[in-house]
């Protein structure tokens, strides 16, 4: 009536063997997330440039380009030459968010500098959004 089992259980061969696949920490996946999210304001970044060059968003690229290449080992992040077409204030709008989602990640993983940047970079598109007074004397 009854027929034992032949072969070991799949939930005692996972619970007494080691993972065949490496897991990351906490605090690789927070800089892998804040790398990405930087990365992606990056490119917002180098749109924005392509429609209304500034010295601004030029320092700001340089600077968000520095700290992916940090986050990411000292590998640069791939960039393209966007053509200057779109919505000026829908991409401050998707930057603003972007440095928004970078600033909680930042924040979560203790990066000052990352942190401080994405703050920046939060401030200079609320005051594009606000107009072009209040965009002229932003950092």
């Amino acid at each position: 009536m009854y027929e034992p089992i032949r072969t070991k259980s799949v939930h005692s061969t996972m619970a007494g063997t080691p993972s065949d696949f490496p897991h990351r920490s906490r605090e690789e996946e927070l800089d892998i997330q804040l790398a990405g999210h930087l990365a992606a304001l990056l490119t917002v970044t180098d749109e924005l440039r392509a429609l209304s060059p500034s010295a601004d968003l030029d320092s700001a690229a340089e600077r968000l380009a520095a700290q992916v290449a940090r986050l990411r080992g000292g590998r640069t992040p791939l960039r393209a030459a966007p053509a200057p077409a779109g919505d000026p204030a829908a991409l401050h709008r998707r930057a603003h968010t972007l440095a928004g989602r970078a600033l909680v990640v930042a924040a979560s993983r203790a990066d000052t500098a990352a942190a401080i940047l994405a703050a920046q970079r939060m401030d200079a598109h609320t005051a594009a959004l606000s107009g072009p007074k209040a965009y002229s004397t932003a950092r």
